[in-house]
């Protein structure tokens, strides 16, 4: 009963993000490939190749960072402006089973808009003659959409404690300070000031190391091989961890919130 009752959230997020036509970023997509690919031999000779899978590659990136950012931080704070929050507590719905039924609601949605952007930039390689390792091109994805399912839960926990507008801000600075953590580890190594040295430590233990699901450069540039089977489950597994973490701090959040 109770994954039946969350896989009923989920559904309605589903269903509800797909109506607001969220797949015409497909057709985006689609049109910045054929551009890369019609353009980038022009102005890069001998490296076109490289190029239109980063182009691709980041594409994807950034086109399902836009979906989270901009639907996840409002997943919540919609429910609650809107009053419907107040039907869906009072069914025999736990806020824990809200919280785990939104989260894959919009997972499922990226699951989609991943695998259908992927497809595409597939297609468009193939038919232009690109050439690329399908198993490596698949992995990446993969850790991608890993990466977004915790930036999802980072989208909600923001959503639940402030507004729409820093949420957004707030789940976009932990995507681009969430890649650069080793550097920030790094620049604690050469720091004179202690007070500067605990910071960044401090930095590097909460914020998560996105860098553990980006495989899209070593994939693209093919000078450096992904880590080996055990490394990536290890990757894999802590990106899951942190989004388990993040959800229970949202879970804790809401529960004690007010309507």
């Amino acid at each position: 009963m109770v994954w039946a009752r969350i896989w009923t959230v989920a559904r309605n997020v589903f269903l509800e993000v797909l109506r607001d036509r969220i797949l015409y970023v497909v057709g985006v997509f689609g049109l910045v490939m054929v551009m890369a690919i019609a353009l980038l031999p022009e102005v890069a000779a001998g490296t076109e190749n490289k190029l239109i899978l980063d182009t691709g590659l980041a594409a994807i990136n950034l086109l399902s960072l836009f979906v989270v950012v901009f639907i996840g931080t409002g997943l919540i704070n919609k429910e609650i402006e809107k009053k419907t929050v107040l039907v869906l507590i009072a069914k025999p719905v736990s806020r824990l089973e809200f919280i785990l039924g939104k989260h894959l609601g919009l997972s499922l949605v990226m699951a989609v808009l991943i695998a259908s952007l992927t497809a595409v930039m597939l297609g468009l390689l193939t038919f232009s003659g690109v050439p690329f390792q399908l198993d490596l091109m698949l992995l990446a994805v993969l850790f991608m959409f890993l990466e977004m399912v915790l930036l999802i839960a980072a989208a909600m926990m923001f959503g639940v404690v402030t507004s729409n507008v820093l949420a957004t801000l707030m789940t976009l600075a932990i995507f681009a300070v969430g890649h650069e953590t080793r550097n920030i580890l790094e620049l604690d190594k050469i720091a004179e000031s202690e007070n500067f040295r605990r910071i960044a430590e401090g930095l590097f233990l909460i914020l998560p190391d996105l860098e553990r699901l980006n495989l899209k450069n070593e994939i693209a540039n093919g000078f450096v091989a992904p880590p080996s089977g055990s490394g990536l489950l290890e990757n894999a597994a802590y990106g899951l961890i942190y989004t388990a973490l993040l959800l229970t701090v949202t879970v804790a959040v809401f529960e004690r919130r007010q309507f």
